[in-house]
């Protein structure tokens, strides 16, 4: 794995924040190529403007500034053409991932691919959808115990979004994956590209599906990392979640029974997760590195699925010991006035959600607890679920199965014991994609495959320069992860 993988895989699985702006983009363009000037705060890269509708079935309506920023090819003469890369989300920022590429993709892709990102419309640079901070703090638990909890739910789902909408103006209503799709089409055109490769994350793999579904003849390669299923019912994800997120637990469970380095190596670790889990329930666990933070049943599973990301067993073995210990640390950040909060707006829109009333939503969760008896649940499918309860805004994007792909090769990748998109999505996808499609199974842990070994990254840097997919049945060897920073578990709410 490259040393420097695990920072750009928490842009992958952050909604990101308002902050100071990495990249200033140059000016607006419509229709034409882009300006491109340097960077701000990195020289060696290029940013500037796209100007696009803000509804494509009104587009010579108001329109908005997307963010894009460019790495070059390293050797012009060798150039293959333009590489988009996207992180997922959704709300990652897809300009800070073209900022960091050099230390996520193999040199020869740099070499050889102009390395384009974008900032989706509603994040970041792009227009963002801001929501009051105050009102953020003080929405409810995501997770939903009651009839109650559940009708405090609808209402503030409900008053989150008029919140959100009146301070983001129209776009509050567009910011769709199916929309992100012509925005990437309009990018392709205004590049001068006829085709396009692209390399989509997490959620960013949605972006590659239905991009390459409605523009086949426009992509050159397509590599889905870490897949999302757009065609599974309520059922489907919060119970694939869920099994996906218990699989991921186990796994940790043997590491720590074979390995010394396991902070409770040698004991009951399911054990000690149940006492945790009881005290959670009953009120009486607080987090061992914030101590004013008082653990619900949520948050603590919730730090146990986000050390499993990376994942960071020897993390989350501390962790554990440090929570049944009682271990003091840091005090949480503070928050700024307005904050961004693109997640509900894109999700909402790309995901019908069908639940009406506390009994149906209790029937869903009950399903999926079945299929995880430690981890109950998986906190990202869980929240996506429960931020959409109440929704009245129409889904735009609803899911559908995939056309099978009229494109040349797909080539998609998973890990087998991946906590956030099951290796049963990827599966699912492949076949409904069909005979084109080529999956390469990791047979090893964490979310996102790209960067955790050399035998997946020769793999996929031999499908984008070469157009070679892997084999029928093709997979790579786990490769066990090292230690991270004790005790720092990173904050991962969405894919």
């Amino acid at each position: 794995m490259r040393a420097t993988t695990r920072p750009i895989l928490a842009a992958f699985l952050t909604v990101l924040a308002a902050s100071t702006l990495i990249a200033t983009p140059a000016r607006a363009v419509r229709d034409a190529a882009p300006d491109w000037q340097p960077c701000a705060d990195d020289e060696t890269a290029q940013c500037s403007w796209l100007e696009v509708p803000v509804d494509w079935d009104d587009p010579h309506g108001p329109s908005i500034r997307v963010a894009i920023a460019r790495r070059p090819a390293t050797d012009p003469a060798d150039r293959i053409g333009t590489l988009v890369i996207n992180p997922g989300g959704p709300g990652g920022s897809g300009v800070d991932f073209a900022l960091s590429s050099t230390s996520f993709l193999g040199p020869e892709l740099l070499r050889r691919f102009d390395v384009v990102g974008f900032d989706p419309r509603g994040v970041s640079r792009s227009h963002p959808i801001v929501c009051s901070t105050a009102l953020l703090a003080a929405g409810p638990p995501i997770a939903v115990d009651d009839a109650w909890q559940y009708d405090a739910a609808v209402d503030y789902n409900r008053r989150l979004a008029a919140d959100c909408a009146e301070r983001t103006g129209p776009l509050y209503g567009h910011v769709d994956t199916l929309s992100v799709v012509r925005d990437l089409e309009a990018l392709r055109g205004a590049l001068g590209e006829k085709k396009i490769s692209f390399y989509g994350a997490s959620y960013g793999t949605l972006l590659g599906e239905q991009y390459a579904a409605r523009y086949p003849r426009r992509i050159r390669a397509l590599v889905l990392d870490s897949v999302v299923d757009h065609s599974i019912d309520v059922d489907g994800f919060l119970g694939g979640g869920a099994a996906a997120a218990q699989d991921s637990f186990d796994e940790f469970v043997k590491w720590c029974d074979r390995s010394v380095e396991c902070a409770v190596h040698g004991l009951d670790v399911r054990g000690i997760w149940n006492t945790l889990l009881a005290a959670a329930r009953d009120g009486m666990l607080w987090d061992p590195y914030v101590p004013a933070n008082r653990l619900t049943v949520y948050k603590l599973v919730k730090v146990a699925v986000e050390s499993l990301y990376d994942p960071q067993w020897h993390s989350l073995g501390s962790y554990l010991r440090d929570a049944a210990g009682g271990v003091p640390g840091r005090r949480a950040p503070d928050h700024a006035d307005v904050s961004e909060h693109s997640y509900p707006a894109a999700f909402c829109n790309d995901w019908a959600v069908p639940v009406t009333g506390y009994a149906q939503l209790r029937a869903h969760l009950d399903r999926a607890a079945e299929r995880a008896p430690q981890m109950l649940f998986s906190p990202a499918t869980l929240s996506s679920v429960n931020t959409c309860l109440g929704w009245t805004r129409g889904t735009d994007n609803p899911q559908t199965p995939l056309p099978a792909a009229r494109t040349g090769p797909v080539l998609l990748v998973n890990a087998r014991h991946d906590p956030a998109t099951p290796y049963a999505w990827a599966r699912n996808v492949s076949a409904q994609l069909g005979p084109r499609a080529f999956l390469l199974t990791y047979e090893g842990w964490g979310h996102v495959a790209y960067g955790r070994g050399d035998c997946v990254n020769a793999a996929v840097d031999r499908y984008l320069l070469e157009l070679r997919p892997v084999t029928a049945g093709a997979s790579c060897a786990a490769v066990e992860p090292k230690p991270a920073g004790v005790g720092v578990v990173l904050d991962r709410s969405s894919f």
